[in-house]
């Protein structure tokens, strides 16, 4: 029997779990398992066509709210030139309200409600047997799932969770050569003890957790193929501090250069956990998603988030100060009694931890959760179909959730982007009142240009914001510009082409800065200096700017010492090499 198993994830470099835990369980009766995986932005027919070919008897797909329309319209295609061939759903969208999809959509014949791997073994032993027999498969017989009896729609009895979790083999056993490439997903324990109204994870009951043995033996696995980042999906994986450790300790032990990602409830995360992480975490290997969501007391109490910020806070910044992990710190507008300046100050007060990476979200009623089931309490409109976004409710209009979308766009842009973060850190501290008010302000600004509807290169970016700050009346406009410049050449990979600003130097200006560095070369770094010693050399690897103030002393000390400077950076072209940069006094100059 030829089974296909698919999915659209939303990028290429992505992979599903969900696939390969189903395939890893059935395999064994089921050999012929063939796992193809397309995406979102895939042309539906091109699917169609791909599917078709492989002449499958039996094909499932997994089913979330970033694929759900996209998978409809391919099996409503798919069945129109395979109508003979089952149709199998599973996943999070399907399993809450399976009644609606079997009745809205004929071509579904069987969607498989809640934890997937027994439920899909059977059904593909019920239509092996349909197979051999000429029958019809006895769906009734596999616990678990909705599916169709001529004009109705039936379900069987329900299906409870797996408590042996080592009892499904391993995901990661075999086929690691479809991983190269792209991020892999991993889960170490299934379920969540929390409760929270906007999650599907609040419906399940208790962790249930995989032997430490097990997750080693496939870390070590995916670590040893040269997977290069691995993100567990475990909704909350410091809930158990034992475990958690171990775990941590085992991948700072083994790593290899691979990127680790957790989801983290930060005011929960102990203390000694913590002085652990910060003093034995190598930089740059793991890396912390912490949700938020709102600093509303009344919010969370609304959705039943049980939540300490002061604690949450503490935990944020002491990670921030080791240098050791990045957080993505996430926030959801819209949610109960959540209005435009409580949410304001959410993000203000979230901002202020300066998070490597601020996701701010928009609340989605997903089927299933508790805030869907009660949208009428506080006025709920939004999306029919997937994403089921909201529109607006009684305390936040669809226009405020305009203004917030704006935000979000500007923000991605430049602070999660970090094109330019001491720009930002100066304008921040010194010209908006708050980081949302400068923000909010950009964002209105660059919709009233009509930016949303084109798109835009790097240099773009800076003079868009110059723009923007043009009609602010900044005081020290000039020291901004600095800045701006400075951001833009030391985070280059390699000496830009162009310049996007005007002041631009002239060559007796060059020539004089080139004489400045070369008297003090021996203060450089071994590379720098070599290349500052010979004029092609230092022309060729180097670019300058005129600035206002001095940068280096200002990054080293805070102090602000105004004055005609040049700021040039150093480019080595070497693999691996960062660039360098130093700071030149044109008055020093012109006086000698």
């Amino acid at each position: 029997m030829n089974i296909l198993l698919s999915t659209l994830n939303a990028k290429f470099i992505h992979s599903s779990l969900a696939l390969r835990y189903l395939r890893s369980y059935a395999e064994p009766s089921f050999p012929a398992i063939e796992l193809v995986e397309y995406t979102i932005n895939d042309i539906t027919l091109n699917i169609v066509a791909d599917i078709y070919k492989r002449k499958p008897d039996v094909v499932a797909f997994s089913c979330y709210i970033w694929n759900i329309r996209e998978t409809l319209d391919v099996i409503r295609n798919l069945k129109k030139v395979c109508p003979d061939v089952p149709v199998i759903l599973g996943g999070p969208e399907v399993t809450y309200d399976a009644d609606h999809w079997m009745k809205k959509h004929p071509e579904i014949d069987v969607i498989a409600i809640g934890e997937g791997e027994q439920t899909f073994l059977e059904l593909l032993e019920a239509y092996r047997e349909a197979l051999e027999t000429k029958q019809p498969p006895r769906l009734r017989e596999v616990a678990g799932i909705a599916y169709r009896d001529g004009e109705y729609v039936r379900f069987s009895m329900p299906r409870g969770q797996i408590e042996e979790m080592d009892s499904i083999p391993s995901p990661y056993q075999h086929h690691l050569d479809e991983l190269n490439n792209r991020v892999v997903y991993f889960e170490a324990s299934r379920g969540c003890p929390f409760k929270c109204q906007y999650c599907l994870s609040s419906i399940e009951d208790g962790v249930r957790y995989f032997s430490l043995e097990r997750v080693k033996e496939d870390l070590l696995r995916l670590i040893q193929h040269g997977v290069k980042t691995i993100k567990f999906v475990d909704r909350t994986f410091n809930i158990n501090k034992k475990y958690a450790l171990e775990i941590f300790q085992f991948l700072i032990d083994n790593h290899n250069g691979t990127v680790f990602q957790f989801e983290i409830t930060a005011d929960i995360l102990r203390a000694d956990v913590l002085d652990f992480l910060t003093e034995n975490a190598p930089p740059g290997i793991f890396r912390f998603e912490i949700g938020v969501q709102s600093t509303n007391d009344e919010t969370n109490r609304l959705v039943q988030r049980i939540q300490r910020f002061d604690r949450l806070s503490r935990t944020v910044t002491q990670i921030k100060d080791s240098g050791k992990i990045d957080q993505h710190l996430d926030l959801i507008a819209g949610l109960p009694e959540e209005d435009y300046q409580s949410f304001r100050k959410t993000f203000n007060d979230v901002f202020a931890l300066r998070p490597e990476e601020l996701q701010l979200g928009f609340l989605k009623m997903l089927r299933g959760t508790g805030v869907r089931a009660r949208a009428a309490d506080h006025g709920y409109v939004y999306m029919d179909e997937a994403p089921y976004e909201i529109l607006g409710n009684n305390v936040l209009s669809f226009g405020d959730m305009q203004k917030i979308k704006r935000v979000e766009d500007v923000l991605e842009k430049y602070w999660n982007a970090h094109r330019m973060d001491h720009t930002l850190e100066w304008m921040l501290e010194r010209v908006f009142e708050s980081p949302f008010d400068f923000f909010q302000s950009f964002g209105d600004y660059w919709e009233s240009q009509g930016w949303s509807r084109i798109g835009h290169q790097l240099e773009d970016l800076f003079t868009r914001l110059e723009s923007f700050l043009r009609t602010q009346n900044i005081e020290k406009m000039e020291h901004v510009m600095s800045l701006m410049k400075f951001d833009f050449l030391h985070n280059q990979k390699h000496r830009p082409r162009k310049l996007w600003w005007e002041d631009v130097m002239d060559k007796q200006e060059m020539q004089d800065t080139f004489a400045a560095v070369y008297e003090q070369r021996e203060q450089l770094r071994e590379d720098f200096a070599r290349h500052a010693s010979v004029e092609k050399d230092y022309f060729k690897h180097t670019l300058t700017a005129k600035v206002s103030f001095d940068i280096e002393t200002w990054l080293k000390t805070g102090e602000v010492k105004e004055g005609d400077y040049t700021l040039v950076v150093y480019y080595p072209y070497k693999e691996g090499e960062k660039n360098d940069y130093t700071i030149v006094d044109q008055l020093s100059i012109a006086s000698a």
